[in-house]
């Protein structure tokens, strides 16, 4: 595990509710996965492991966004997502509504197991 300081400053330009909300996902996501690396990707926070980037970040004016980095998992957990506004990409969160940490755990096992598709794909037999 990798922690990236350059996470630390984006989180210390984020208004406190969102930062708060931020934090305990990061927190999340690292209790789940504990060989993740931090980085920025996309000029967001995000998670690395084996290379593959699995999941990201970010405040805006209207809230807090959780990014997969997949334009299928969102569509995969479609029915444990639903009660979240979203794009084909993006789940958005506030503190009336925060991610939980179990429909964390399943945007992060759909996304590992994509990419475990892909590398299987990719191997000859």
């Amino acid at each position: 595990m990798r922690r990236d300081p350059a996470i630390d400053k984006y989180l210390a330009g984020v208004s406190p509710r969102d930062r708060a909300l931020l934090q305990q996902l990061r927190r999340t996501i690292h209790t789940l996965v504990p060989e993740v690396d931090e980085c920025i990707s996309y000029r967001i926070p995000a998670f690395r492991y084996q290379g593959r980037t699995i999941a990201g970040f970010s405040a805006t004016s209207k809230g807090c966004s959780y990014y997969p980095f997949s334009g299928t998992t969102l569509k995969t957990l479609a029915r444990a997502t639903e009660q979240f506004s979203q794009t084909k990409s993006t789940l958005h969160f506030g503190p009336e509504n925060p991610l939980p940490k179990n429909l964390v755990r399943m945007l992060l096992e759909a996304r590992l197991a994509e990419g475990g598709r892909r590398r299987a794909k990719g191997r000859s037999t």
